[in-house]
């Protein structure tokens, strides 16, 4: 068996308008996700999941031809442990040619779903990487961050953008615009997570966005002006500078808030953190429900948001320097 591990991560900056060629900063983060890979002797896919916020479960079928397997699970979970797990399979089996070749997958992460972490790209990554190592082959790391792309571009429909399985597939702190990606250097940020338990659907959320973009000149130039605080931010990025890196991150939450993705939960995490001294607060991902991020190096917004109503859990998440890793 082979196991392959990669990290979730968060958005300084960009989110939702580097789907239309902008430039957006993700940073990854030590939370990870972990997927062993062992080849069958029949071309069955049997994927068995222990920990991916929900209840576990295990299926067995006879891969994506069959159609989805008859299980009682939710839609959305179907679609994020197994969805992206065939798409990974159907690389493994382009890179190595072998076509008919099965495998039992087994999933553990601490990413929870749909949150704004990159829990899809994490599995993506590490499921490729894990599956042609099984078969011998090892992945260069550019090729792999684009052949878990192209897993998260079908299965979102077309709507994925690079950042996160490049972000995943190298480690730290990058820069993703367009088809261009680049790792940035990056002090080690006092990032802190607030978690509101939930999940946002993508797709909605990033055909929300689009239908206002496509409807209100002034929701484009909204989205224009998240691409001008990305910029901005990786100026101060590379200055270490907390207090602007802060500021910009406000600005980047309110306007991704005029655009419609945040939620209740999440301005209430946001205002608490910035209430509690944090440097600069927003929500990480495509919206919604999920996560936010907060600049804080004390120990008081975590403090903050463990008493605000709707936050289910935080922590305090390191820049994770490593991408994928190979762990057998």
């Amino acid at each position: 068996m082979a196991v392959s591990s990669a990290p979730g991560k968060v958005y300084l900056f960009g989110e939702h308008a580097v789907v239309y060629g902008e430039p957006a900063v993700p940073c990854a983060i030590e939370v990870r996700a972990r997927v062993g890979v062992e080849r069958r002797t029949d071309s069955k896919l049997r994927i068995h999941a222990e920990d991916l916020s929900l209840d576990g479960f295990t299926v067995e079928y006879g891969g994506t031809a069959d159609g989805p397997p008859d299980v009682d699970v939710s839609e959305s979970l179907l679609t994020a442990a197994m969805g992206y797990v065939d798409g990974a399979i159907e690389q493994v089996r382009d890179v190595t040619g072998e076509e008919d070749v099965g495998f039992d997958v087994t999933i553990e992460s601490d990413i929870p779903l749909g949150a704004g972490l990159g829990s899809s790209a994490a599995v993506a990554v590490a499921a490729i990487d894990a599956g042609t190592r099984e078969l011998g082959t090892t992945l260069e790391v550019d090729e792999l961050a684009e052949r878990a792309y192209q897993t998260e571009y079908e299965v979102q429909g077309g709507q994925a953008s690079r950042a996160d399985t490049f972000c995943s597939a190298t480690g730290g702190a990058v820069r993703v615009e367009g088809d261009n990606c680049q790792s940035l250097e990056s002090p080690d940020l006092p990032l802190v997570i607030g978690f509101d338990g939930g999940a946002g659907d993508t797709g909605e959320l990033v055909a929300g966005v689009r239908s206002l973009r496509e409807e209100y000149e002034f929701a484009a130039d909204t989205v224009d002006a998240i691409g001008d605080i990305v910029r901005n931010g990786e100026t101060a990025l590379a200055a270490g500078d907390l207090e602007e890196l802060g500021r910009l991150m406000n600005f980047n939450h309110g306007l991704l808030s005029a655009l419609g993705v945040s939620s209740r939960s999440l301005d209430s995490m946001v205002w608490a953190a910035r209430d509690a001294g944090a440097a600069g607060a927003k929500l990480t991902g495509a919206g919604g429900g999920g996560c936010i991020v907060a600049l804080d190096p004390t120990d008081e917004t975590q403090t903050a948001l463990s008493y605000t109503p709707g936050c289910a859990d935080t922590f305090r998440a390191e820049l994770s320097e490593t991408g994928v890793e190979r762990l057998e």
